[in-house]
């Protein structure tokens, strides 16, 4: 991963208006507020309308979390999105996700041992990430598995990661220190 420079700092919640803290602290998970919403407070109105959006794609689309993660992690690794990357690795080894899925999410599409449907996702990111359109071969698998409902959640997926990446390598947002890979680096 691409080491970024902090350019945004992470904004005292204390010298916020009441709803804009309010705005903010509606994102706290396991009693903390996360690096990336202490940076995003410098725009409380973006993130107020924002976080509906991408607790959709995190927590209410149809894909199953599998799938979800893979797609997320791949598209962080093409950015070299430091902070998306680890974020999701905690999340996706938590549910399940083994040493293998995710060393073979950094080689690829054509990484020994995917499923033609995991190949496929994993493809349709890289698609989407440098043609911006998945392609009719690589669609032409995913639509054999998922329903339309779920391939519009797949491109909005990687939309969404793919702009959270350009977000957290543009002002370069720390690592949060419960992520292994920010203890590593202590």
């Amino acid at each position: 991963m691409i080491e970024r420079k902090q350019r945004l700092s992470m904004r005292d919640l204390s010298t916020l208006a009441p709803e804009d803290r309010e705005a903010i602290e509606k994102n706290t998970m396991g009693g903390r507020i996360f690096n990336v919403f202490r940076v995003l407070a410098h725009h409380p109105k973006l993130v107020k309308r924002w976080t509906p959006f991408a607790g959709h794609i995190l927590s209410k689309q149809t894909l199953p979390f599998r799938d979800r993660e893979l797609l997320i992690l791949r598209i962080g690794w093409l950015n070299q999105a430091a902070y998306e990357f680890a974020q999701h690795e905690l999340i996706a080894r938590r549910g399940g996700l083994s040493d293998a899925d995710v060393a073979r999410i950094k080689e690829g599409p054509r990484a020994a041992g995917w499923s033609e449907k995991e190949a496929a996702l994993i493809q349709a990111v890289d698609d989407l990430y440098e043609n911006s359109v998945v392609s009719d071969a690589t669609w032409a698998i995913l639509a054999g598995s998922y329903s339309s409902e779920q391939l519009i959640d797949a491109v909005f997926t990687v939309g969404q990661y793919n702009l959270v990446s350009w977000a957290l390598n543009s002002f370069g947002v720390p690592l949060d220190d419960f992520l292994p890979a920010a203890k590593a680096k202590a």
